[in-house]
């Protein structure tokens, strides 16, 4: 069998408390992000120091990963309207790249 042919994409990575999740979404679709994923985190450490999701009292610390693969060309712009979501609340924004197998998906 041939070996499957990728294509090179941007993953954008964006923690987010879940309070401000529905806010994000709706700026990504606002800004024609092609799709996302939104991911429940169980558990981490920071500058606060460590955190579990079963012992938070609220939602208000409760942490939220948003997985985006787009085009180079779109980094920008969405790097820019997510800034200014995060500008006055926590998160945390990593950028990389990866392949994907069918680029017409993204």
């Amino acid at each position: 069998m041939e070996e499957p042919k990728t294509y090179p994409k941007k993953r954008l990575s964006i923690i987010i408390e879940a309070p401000y999740l529905n806010r994000l979404l709706e700026l990504l679709d606002d800004i024609d992000v092609p799709g996302y994923t939104a991911l429940s985190a169980l558990a981490g450490k920071g500058k606060s120091g460590p955190w579990r999701r079963d012992e938070l009292p609220s939602d208000a610390g409760r942490m939220i990963q948003v997985l985006v693969v787009i085009d180079e060309d779109k980094v920008p712009m969405v790097l820019r309207e997510v800034a200014e979501v995060l500008e006055h609340q926590m998160g945390i924004v990593s950028l990389s790249d990866v392949e994907v197998l069918r680029p017409e998906l993204f």
